[in-house]
């Protein structure tokens, strides 16, 4: 599996399609967090709104890296098409880890803070929680389940707008909420912790409905 990850990782870093999230959450991040002074729990909900789109985003640019006949390659070497998309999967995550990073950076340097372990623990799980959500839309309207990307990008705009708009229902809507309502940090830890493992979950159901997709198709 590493070898696959290291391969996909350097095909989407040969091929520049990594720019234009990449950007975008830089320059979108830069622009909510800069001169900031307030809580930082505010912060990384707007940080972790961005990764949200970003991550879809990333993940969809990855998959569509290669028409079919180069995926079909990347298949036998892989040995299966559920290695095939676990590939992906895992590298998407790689990148996302990258700019989680970064969120948990930026907002300390475009802003004035005071810095806790607790809220760097928040600004993590709340990130990973979008960017789980985030890489499952991308992952169900990729050009593995979506042969025109002009309904491709249909159905991802409208999921993003489901997750982000849907009250009490989405668990990143449910998060967002919470994280600017509160006070302090360590409080909502634990219930943010609870989104990330739905999240998770969220993200392996996305993975097995594009996988069973593709079986079909192939």
């Amino acid at each position: 599996m590493i070898p696959l990850v290291r391969y996909m990782f350097t095909v989407l870093l040969l091929s520049q399609r990594y720019l234009a999230p990449l950007l975008l959450f830089v320059g979108l991040t830069s622009v909510l967090t800069s001169s900031d002074n307030g809580p930082l729990t505010a912060s990384y909900a707007a940080v972790a709104g961005v990764m949200l789109l970003c991550s879809a985003w990333l993940t969809m640019a990855l998959i569509g890296l290669e028409d079919p006949p180069h995926r079909s390659i990347v298949v036998v070497s892989a040995g299966s098409h559920r290695r095939a998309l676990l590939g992906s999967v895992a590298t998407a995550a790689v990148w996302c880890l990258l700019l989680t990073v970064a969120g948990l950076a930026l907002p300390l340097f475009f802003g004035t803070h005071t810095v806790r372990l607790a809220d760097l623990a928040l600004g993590t799980e709340a990130q990973l929680s979008c960017a789980f959500t985030g890489m499952a839309i991308g992952l169900v309207c990729s050009r593995l389940v979506f042969r025109r990307q002009g309904y491709a990008l249909v159905a991802a705009l409208v999921l993003l707008l489901a997750v982000m708009l849907g009250k009490g229902v989405s668990p990143v809507n449910i998060m967002l909420t919470d994280l600017q309502q509160a006070t302090n940090p360590a409080d909502v830890l634990g219930s943010t912790g609870v989104l990330l493992a739905a999240a998770a979950v969220l993200l392996a159901v996305g993975t097995a409905v594009t996988h069973a997709i593709t079986v079909k198709k192939s």
